[in-house]
C-alpha cells in the first residue's frame, strides 16, 4: 500500500515516529513530496526551531530510506479543494501512484475530489488500526520498540495523545 503523508502526520514527532517506524517494517510505503517537506520545516521552525536541525536530518534519513517515495508533482492541474493549500498533497498522492493520503484533516480531501483518481482519504487512527488488524504482531512489535515498557492504561494514553486512540483502546483490553 502507498500512503502519501500529508504534513499534519508528520508533526507532532510521537506519531511521525509510530508511522515511519511501520513503514520501516514494509507495512506500507510512505510518500511524501518536496511541499510537504518545505510546509513541515516551515511548522517545526515556527513552533519548536530547537527541533529544526533534527527534522532535517530525517527528512535526509527518509529520503535514503525510502528513495522513490519522494513524489513530485508533473503539473497538471488537480481538483479544486475545500483548501486551496492543499492541492499539491493531492498532486503528489496521485504522482507517486498513492492508494490513500494520510491525513487528520481529512475534511480538506473530500471522496467527490479524491475517488476519481482512485485515492481515499483516511486519519493516523484509522490507519494503524488497518495495520493492526492485518499484522497485529508487527504493529505491536513497533509499539514495543517505540514506547518500551508501556502497556494497559498508560500505553492507550500515549497512544491517545499520539492521535491513535482506537488503537489504544483495542490494546489496552
Amino acid at each position: 500500500m502507498r500512503v502519501m503523508l500529508d504534513t499534519c502526520v508528520l508533526y507532532p514527532a510521537m506519531l511521525r515516529d509510530f508511522l515511519l517506524a511501520l513503514a520501516a517494517r514494509g507495512l506500507y510505503v510512505p510518500l511524501w513530496s518536496n511541499g510537504v517537506a518545505v510546509e513541515l520545516l516551515r511548522l517545526v521552525a515556527r513552533r519548536n526551531p530547537a527541533e529544526l536541525a533534527r527534522v532535517q536530518a530525517l527528512l535526509k534519513q527518509m529520503t535514503a530510506r525510502w528513495p522513490e517515495s519522494q513524489t513530485t508533482p508533473d503539473g497538471a492541474d488537480t481538483p479544486d479543494l475545500p483548501d486551496e493549500t492543499d492541492r499539491h498533497v493531492l498532486a503528489a498522492a496521485m504522482a507517486g501512484k498513492a492508494d490513500a493520503i494520510l491525513t487528520d484533516n481529512w475534511r480538506d480531501f473530500p471522496n467527490a475530489a479524491l475517488a476519481p483518481h482512485g485515492l481515499r482519504a483516511i486519519t493516523p487512527d484509522d490507519f494503524v488500526m488497518q495495520l493492526w488488524l492485518k499484522a497485529p504482531d508487527s504493529v505491536s512489535e513497533t509499539l514495543a520498540t517505540q514506547w518500551p515498557g508501556l502497556a494497559g492504561r498508560d500505553l492507550r494514553r500515549v497512544l491517545r495523545r499520539a492521535g491513535m486512540p482506537r488503537l489504544g483502546k483495542a490494546l489496552e483490553h
